[in-house]
C-alpha cells in the first residue's frame, strides 16, 4: 500500500485528515473539512494532542506499525516512537462495570518473558471486567481477584472455565451461590487427543463417538440421551476399564486401559458442571469467546515484536482499554 508522506491536519470536529488549506487568519494558517466544511487554524494545542493520540490508539489496536503510521501521520519516525514511548509509560485502570447477574468467563495466556494474563470477562456485554499479569493460573491470586470484583458490586451468577483446578477450588470457594459451567469444548477435546483418531480397542472407538456429541446437546431432550447412552457404555465396559496390571519389581498396580478411563472419568467428574447452560441461555457453554480474543491479542502484539518487557505489558494495558471502550 502507498501513503504519501505529507503531513495532514485533523479536523477536530470531525476526525477527518481529507482537510485542505484555507487562507490566512492573524498570521495563523487557517484549514478547511471538506467533509464537515468547518474551518479551523493551524495551531491548536488540544487537537495536536488528540491527532496523535488517535495515531496511538490506531497503533495499539488498528493493526499499524510505525512505518504506517510514519507514512499516514507525516510525523517522522523518531517523533513518532518519542509520543508513543510516553504513552505506554501511562497505562490506564480499567472501570469495573457493576452489574447484576454477570456470566463471567476465566481465563489466562501465556506470553514470551513468562507473562501469564488472567482475565476475568464479562461475555454477556463482551466486557473485561479485571484483569491480573502474573506468571501462572494461581488459587490465591484468583479467589482475590473474586473477591474484589464482588467488593465493587458485581454479582456474579456463573462462571465459565477451562476445568483449571485453581480456578474451579477459588470459584467453589468464594462464589458458593454462583454456578460453575465447565467449558464443553475443553472436555470434548481433551477426550479425542486421549482417544486419538483411530481408537485400538472398541471401548475407545465408541466413547470417542459418545465424547464428540458433547458440543451438539441443546436441550435436555437431547441430554437424557446422551447420559443414556454414557451409561450404557460403563454398564458394557465397567470391568475394562478398571483392569490393572501388576508391576513385580516396584510392587505397584496401574489401570492398563489408562487413555480410555481418562476420558471417561474426565466427563464423570465434570457432568454435575456441564449443561447449566440448558437452563439458563446466557451461560456460555465453552470459553470460546476469550480464546478468540487472546488470539487476536497475539495477532495485534505480533506486529510489534521487539518491544521491551515493560513496554509489552504495557501495550497489553492498552489493548483491553480501548476494546472496552469499543
Amino acid at each position: 500500500m502507498y501513503y504519501e508522506n505529507i503531513k495532514k491536519k485533523r479536523c477536530w470536529a470531525c476526525g477527518s485528515l481529507d482537510t485542505i488549506k484555507w487562507g490566512k487568519q492573524q498570521n495563523k494558517q487557517r484549514f478547511k473539512c471538506k467533509n464537515c466544511d468547518i474551518l479551523f487554524t493551524s495551531e491548536n494545542k488540544s487537537v495536536s494532542k488528540l491527532n496523535r493520540f488517535i495515531w496511538f490508539e490506531k497503533w495499539v489496536i488498528g493493526r499499524r506499525t510505525i512505518e504506517q503510521v510514519t507514512l499516514e501521520s507525516g510525523y517522522s519516525t523518531k517523533t513518532i516512537r518519542r509520543y508513543f514511548s510516553s504513552y505506554l509509560s501511562k497505562p490506564p485502570t480499567l472501570s469495573v462495570y457493576p452489574s447484576e447477574k454477570v456470566n463471567l468467563i476465566i481465563d489466562g495466556t501465556y506470553f514470551s518473558n513468562g507473562i501469564c494474563l488472567v482475565l476475568y470477562r464479562d461475555n454477556t456485554i463482551k466486557f473485561t471486567q479485571l484483569y491480573r499479569f502474573s506468571n501462572g493460573e494461581y488459587y490465591t491470586e484468583i479467589k482475590e481477584d473474586l473477591l474484589n470484583l464482588i467488593n465493587l458490586g458485581v454479582q456474579i451468577e456463573s462462571v465459565t472455565c477451562d476445568g483449571h483446578k485453581s480456578i474451579i477450588k477459588a470459584t467453589r470457594e468464594t462464589l458458593p451461590n454462583s454456578l460453575l459451567q465447565r467449558c464443553l469444548v475443553h472436555i470434548q477435546r481433551d477426550c479425542k487427543i486421549w482417544l486419538t483418531q483411530n481408537p485400538q480397542s472398541s471401548a475407545g472407538f465408541e466413547l470417542r463417538q459418545i465424547a464428540i456429541k458433547i458440543h451438539k446437546i441443546n436441550t435436555h431432550y437431547e441430554l437424557s440421551f446422551w447420559l443414556l447412552e454414557l451409561h450404557n457404555w460403563y454398564q458394557k465396559y465397567q470391568n475394562y476399564i478398571n483392569e490393572k496390571s501388576y508391576n513385580i519389581q516396584t510392587k505397584r498396580y496401574w489401570y492398563k486401559h489408562k487413555m480410555v478411563r481418562r476420558s471417561f472419568m474426565t466427563i464423570k467428574r465434570a457432568l454435575p458442571n456441564m449443561f447449566h447452560y440448558l437452563d439458563n441461555p446466557k451461560i456460555p457453554k465453552s470459553s470460546n469467546s476469550i480464546e478468540s480474543f487472546f488470539g487476536h491479542l497475539k495477532g495485534h502484539l505480533n506486529i510489534h515484536r521487539g518491544l521491551s518487557y515493560s513496554h509489552r505489558k504495557q501495550y497489553l494495558m492498552w489493548y483491553l482499554y480501548f476494546k472496552n471502550k469499543t
